[in-house]
């Protein structure tokens, strides 16, 4: 019996070691299996750049992010008295940069690449219309005007216009490049037409004191005796202009009361315009000779300027259809 129990005992020693053995192998192999090995991001080479921005070392996303806060910085233009700061968004551009990152990953140290943008046409043009409305400005011409019994002429100014499709050419270029540097709006000058050299000669005469001045633009030249309209067919005041330019004129009967009966004298002594004539704007009115030298420095006409036959010549030969005449009453 003694035996049997000794016997009995050494097997259950035996298993009661078997199964801590066991289960210490099972603890084992149970942690072996559900163990994990942690792994970085794939990064960037060094060096590696996507449109001028270095992108070396950084991750995709990092890369992504960098490459597109470079692109929506504003592109700057200069304009008259002026800098316009424009964001590509607001151009329409957008930048491949996802596509260019996938491109930096597999590309070697110091690699330089391209970033690839889409252009909007259509937005860009409507941005450039805007600024060109702001800047844009027409010529303006110099002006003639009285002031004093002299006349005036205001200062010419040249205008200026936005060559659109060179501003659009310089804009793209620079996005395509990923530049940022301040770009120059180039725009078309525009001159007047009329400035103060171009006036020529001005005509002034003072009805009241029977004088006419002559000037180029504003500088005076020679003042003439003249005769005007008597008070019943006085010269009309006002600002007119030389139409017509004869010499040795037909004189012709208006149609008046004080000329009927009256024909026509051709060219050659006596006839009453003398040997020359420079008809007015305002109707039957001219400037003209007179074989009368008596009527000279009175107001003896029926409503035109007479003038010593040598005057009128010499004034024929130094104005131009066109000439502004103003009338007085000084």
């Amino acid at each position: 019996m003694r035996r049997v129990g000794l016997a009995l005992l050494f097997v259950l020693g035996f298993g009661a070691a078997g199964g801590l053995s066991a289960g210490v192998v099972a603890a084992t192999t149970s942690g072996t299996t559900t163990g994990t090995t942690a792994t970085s991001p794939q990064t960037i080479a060094p060096g590696v750049s996507i449109g001028g921005v270095d992108v070396g070392d950084l991750t995709a996303d990092e890369a992504i992010v960098e490459v597109n806060a470079a692109f929506a910085e504003p592109l700057v233009l200069i304009a008259p008295r002026s800098r316009l700061a424009v964001t590509p968004k607001r151009l329409g551009a957008v930048a491949a940069a996802r596509a260019a990152v996938t491109r930096a990953l597999q590309a070697p140290a110091g690699t330089v690449l391209k970033l690839r943008v889409s252009l909007n046409r259509a937005r860009t043009s409507s941005y450039l219309a805007v600024v060109a409305r702001r800047f844009d400005r027409k010529p303006a011409d110099s002006q003639l005007f009285l002031h004093r019994l002299r006349p005036r002429v205001s200062k010419q100014q040249a205008g200026r216009m936005l060559r659109r499709e060179r501003a659009m050419a310089s804009i793209f270029t620079a996005l395509a490049a990923n530049e940022r540097l301040p770009l120059q709006l180039d725009f078309r000058v525009l001159e007047p037409r009329v400035t103060r050299s171009s006036i020529g000669p001005v005509i002034v005469i003072r009805r009241g004191s029977n004088r006419l001045y002559l000037y180029k633009g504003m500088r005076f030249q020679r003042v003439f005796g003249v005769a005007t309209g008597q008070s019943v067919y006085p010269t009309p005041l006002g600002r007119w202009s030389v139409v017509v330019k004869w010499r040795n004129p037909w004189w012709y009967p208006p149609n008046s009361d004080w000329a009927k009966g009256e024909k026509p004298v051709p060219p050659g002594p006596g006839n009453p315009l003398g040997t020359r004539w420079m008809g007015l704007s305002a109707s039957g009115v001219g400037i003209h000779g007179t074989p009368d030298d008596a009527s000279i420095g009175y107001s003896a006409s029926h409503g035109c300027i007479r003038m010593h036959i040598s005057d009128a010549e010499w004034l024929f030969n130094h104005v131009n259809i066109g000439t502004t005449v103003f009338v007085v009453s000084a």
